[in-house]
């Protein structure tokens, strides 16, 4: 049979072109949509905010900057009206090329109250690199823009984003790095909960992505019996394997944990096997804790459907920000299911996570917080985020709430320097003012 092209463009149009679309794509012409949802966009990327409903103004994006100072970053956004946003990063070092070629210039010159669909649009122009190296630069400059936005329209950042619900957040004390002997690990955080009032503790076992090898056999089941032991029934305990079993293990100290009543049981295979740790899942009764290493929102709303996890785990940078992981929190309060976001970060660089928590609802009572020392009164910004009573006080001055000595910012180099004259950025020594 001879198609002309004719009939390749009778075959290609109306209702064949319908039937060989996707169900979505296919059904968008006859379906109306309401005007705030766009029918080619998931229901879990759909946006959440109106910004410029709170900012009447635009407010253009006229330069980003990453500034250092010692082992300290910072991201600095300046708009055209001279409102400023700033916020301290972590784990920048590897990233800076990232951020200065293919993450800050696209933000150069647009609206900042349009920053959920320029994260969209940044992921798009770049997805072949999608990975934590290109969602951590973009999670950096986005919460930078939200202290800008906040310090524009005088609001708190959890304000901005859907109200604040939680004017202080109670956090799990978390952070161990299992160089400790078992009994040396359960003192250490005897001694955390004393110190902070803190009602709960999430320990690290297994040997972190290590095959079923422990740091020395037998730590794991007696720390977490010891852990049970020392800190009395009342305690909240949690434990993270860092996807160190496979699925016999896991289940059998899955098993351990239910005996023990730990509250939840993180990551306990290797992160990338989806299909096991649903297997470990379906086998145990206590619920999994899952999703730090992910930054795929189709893949946290299939994880949530299927059951890989009951509460989900997003790290605040690793996904690509704040705004992302309410995107997050949305696929799972409507499925039920809570969200407890992975967290590396304290003093801060923390505010990124106490800001979350303030304004969302499904977020678990407790926040991983890590500890390891006595806390130690900061002198170049505040607030002092210091665990009171076991929980941290959400700061309610406008933005991301730190506020940054200035003559400490005066003494940073400027890392990269992105604007409209320069896109692509440069590097440089010269002061951070």
């Amino acid at each position: 049979m001879n198609i002309t092209r004719r009939d390749w463009i009778k075959f290609t149009g109306g209702a064949a072109l319908a039937a060989s679309l996707p169900r979505s794509l296919a059904a968008a012409a006859s379906i109306d949509y309401p005007h705030d949802v766009h029918p080619f966009i998931r229901e879990g990327e759909q946006p959440m905010f109106d910004l410029p409903g709170q900012i009447k103004s635009p407010v253009i994006i006229e330069s980003v900057e990453m500034l250092k100072r010692g082992n300290n970053y910072f991201v600095r956004t300046r708009s055209k009206d001279g409102a400023v946003g700033i916020t301290g990063t972590k784990q920048v070092e590897d990233f800076i090329p990232m951020f200065q070629h293919l993450v800050a210039p696209h933000f150069i010159g647009k609206d900042a109250r349009d920053l959920e669909s320029l994260i969209d649009y940044v992921y798009r122009e770049n997805y072949k690199l999608a990975s934590i190296p290109l969602w951590c630069p973009i999670a950096y400059v986005e919460q930078s823009l939200l202290d800008l936005l906040g310090q524009t329209a005088q609001k708190p950042v959890g304000a901005l984003l859907g109200g604040v619900i939680r004017p202080e957040i109670p956090v799990y004390l978390s952070g161990s790095a299992r160089v400790l002997s078992a009994e040396e690990e359960v003192d250490v955080y005897v001694r955390g909960m004393a110190a902070t009032g803190s009602k709960a503790v999430k320990f690290h076992m297994g040997g972190r992505m290590s095959r079923n090898v422990d740091t020395y056999p037998g730590r794991s089941e007696t720390l977490l019996v010891r852990a049970r032991e020392k800190l009395g029934d009342d305690a909240i305990l949690m434990a993270d394997a860092n996807g160190s079993y496979d699925v016999p293990n896991a289940i059998r100290i899955g098993r351990l944990l239910e005996s023990l009543n730990y509250a939840f049981y993180e990551e306990p295979c290797p992160f990338e096997e989806l299909s096991e740790t649903q297997a470990v899942a379906r086998a145990l009764k206590i619920p999994l804790a899952f999703g730090e290493q992910n930054f795929s929102l189709w893949q946290f709303e299939w994880m949530l459907r299927n059951g890989v996890m009951q509460i989900v785990q997003p790290d605040m940078n690793y996904n690509g920000g704040i705004i992302r992981a309410k995107r997050v929190a949305r696929m799972a309060e409507k499925l039920g299911k809570t969200i407890v976001p992975h967290n590396t970060q304290t003093g801060a660089t923390s505010v990124n996570i106490l800001q979350f928590a303030s304004c969302t609802k499904n977020a678990a009572p407790y926040m991983e917080y890590p500890w390891r020392a006595p806390q130690q009164t900061p002198t170049w910004y505040k607030p002092d985020f210091k665990i009171v009573n076991g929980k941290i006080k959400v700061p309610t001055t406008p933005g991301m709430g730190l506020e940054i000595d200035p003559d400490y910012l005066k003494q940073s180099t400027v890392v990269a320097h992105i604007d409209k004259a320069a896109r692509g950025g440069g590097t440089g020594s010269g002061s951070g003012e």
